[in-house]
């Protein structure tokens, strides 16, 4: 397996995203229609956060007894509109530069819960990386 590897080698440059003013209901459209699972939040290309689709269905099972009388609108529908981008979003996510490697991508996502780093060179974002990236990557070393 090649060595010391540059993550800016595998890592998504084409990125979708969204600023904070978007709604999450745009940002679950997103979210479809491209089958990913990631979307950094920013903003003049300054990463404000990352915005997960796991992020949104833990807000999809937030409480709704009171919704009665809403029972034919969907639920994510309603909390959607309780909820901003903003307030769902990881905020100060780990990033990391195009030099850092893959091997010590690898490292800081077996360490903690979440599956994607952006990649910000001089406060820009760059690109991200997501656990799916780094198993094509494993993949095609075979």
């Amino acid at each position: 397996m090649k060595q010391r590897v540059p993550v800016s080698q595998i890592m998504t440059k084409e990125l979708i995203t969204v600023n904070p003013t978007q709604s999450l209901h745009e940002a679950e459209i997103l979210f479809k229609k491209n089958k990913i699972r990631h979307i950094p939040v920013v903003e003049n290309q300054k990463l404000l956060g990352v915005l997960s689709y796991s992020d949104l269905l833990k807000i999809s099972y937030a409480d709704v007894e009171d919704l009665d009388e809403a029972e034919d609108v969907p639920v994510s529908a309603v909390v959607y509109d309780v909820f901003s981008i903003p307030q769902v979003m990881t905020k100060a996510p780990v990033i990391v530069d195009p030099e850092t490697t893959i091997k010590e991508v690898v490292e800081i996502l077996s360490e903690h819960s979440f599956h994607s780093v952006p990649i910000v060179e001089n406060g820009d974002l760059k690109g991200i990386v997501t656990t799916t990236d780094i198993l094509k990557y494993l993949l095609q070393q075979y």
